[in-house]
């Protein structure tokens, strides 16, 4: 079997270099992590570590799972400020400690224990951006009901602020070896203006994140509340388990998204990988897109995810 990744598109900055460690022998889980880490680096990626969007006070926070297939083994973080390294605090959770999730405070202090790097996560850039948001200057009222709720929740501001581009995302990696060894990871700075506190999918396992080398694995992103409700990547997962084929598995698992209310409409995305090696990715909405590598490919492939519709002005999509 050959070395191979998948990952949602923004990991493309890092699915060559964790493709070198698994073809250097390295183990998958550190592929995940390595691939993770250099988004999580990534100044220009607005959803991830350095550079993502801050919650509705200004403060980034940080949510990053990785988990190993062979035994299920997983370690996660959430709520996790100052340091940009969340996936690398996620593994050292599971290998360092006898608990999978860690969170705010306990988070950071971990990190400064395990002699992780401090850093001021919010650039000028993004800051900017925050002051924007809440000042109404954006002009894509997508988001307008929703930062309409944070202001009367938080009770900061009046001003009826607009976004031009979707002020959420996450970074999925799923690496597997040549003896068919999976590990898989996500990493998010979660939704922009989120409400203080608020964790998604992604260090949840089941949620956002679940592999078994068993069966294969899968990752989301996109609105975090709605695979936190139905546990998407681990329904993914059992769906293969009981003999449901990757895209089989894939679309009942986002379909399962339709029965659920969300005033917000929103969108879900996966990219999955079988024991097999073969890959897929999905998403509610058009236009989305994930990254495949496997050994011997000079380059990754940027691939078009199949449309899998929950809401009724939709219509189904190759």
């Amino acid at each position: 079997m050959r070395a191979r990744v998948v990952a949602s598109q923004n990991g493309s900055v890092g699915i060559q270099a964790a493709l070198d460690v698994l073809t250097l022998g390295g183990a998958a889980v550190d592929a995940v992590v390595a691939g993770l880490s250099l988004v999580e680096a990534n100044p220009e990626d607005r959803s991830v570590g350095y550079g993502g969007i801050p919650n509705f006070l200004g403060q980034v926070e940080l949510d990053a799972s990785v988990m190993i297939g062979s035994d299920l083994s997983a370690g996660s973080v959430a709520a996790l400020q100052h340091y940009q390294d969340a996936a690398k605090l996620a593994q050292m959770v599971m290998q360092e400690l006898p608990h999978v999730l860690l969170v705010g405070a306990g988070a950071n202090r971990l990190a400064g224990e395990m002699g992780l790097e401090e850093k001021n996560l919010l650039t000028p850039e993004t800051e900017q951006l925050w002051k924007d948001g809440l000042e109404g200057t954006y002009a894509n009222p997508e988001f307008t009901d929703y930062l309409t709720k944070m202001r009367t929740l938080i009770g900061t501001v009046t001003s009826d602020p607009q976004l031009v581009e979707r002020p959420y995302g996450t970074v999925n990696f799923i690496c597997q070896d040549e003896e068919g060894r999976i590990a898989s990871g996500v990493s998010t700075s979660g939704w922009g203006w989120k409400y203080p506190g608020r964790v998604g999918d992604s260090p949840i396992i089941g949620a956002g994140n679940y592999c078994d080398d068993r069966y294969g694995a899968a990752a989301c992103t996109g609105r975090g509340e709605l695979a936190q409700r139905a546990c998407t990547a681990h329904s993914i997962v059992t769906f293969m388990r009981f003999g449901l084929s990757i895209e089989e598995a894939v679309r009942q698992a986002l379909t399962d998204l339709a029965r659920l209310d969300d005033p917000l409409r929103g969108e879900m995305n996966v990219v999955a990988l079988s024991r097999e090696g073969e890959p897929w990715g999905a998403a509610t909405v058009p236009g989305r897109f994930y990254v495949y590598q496997e050994a011997g490919m000079a380059q990754h492939e940027v691939r078009q995810r199949v449309v899998v519709p929950i809401y009724e002005a939709q219509e189904p999509t190759m």
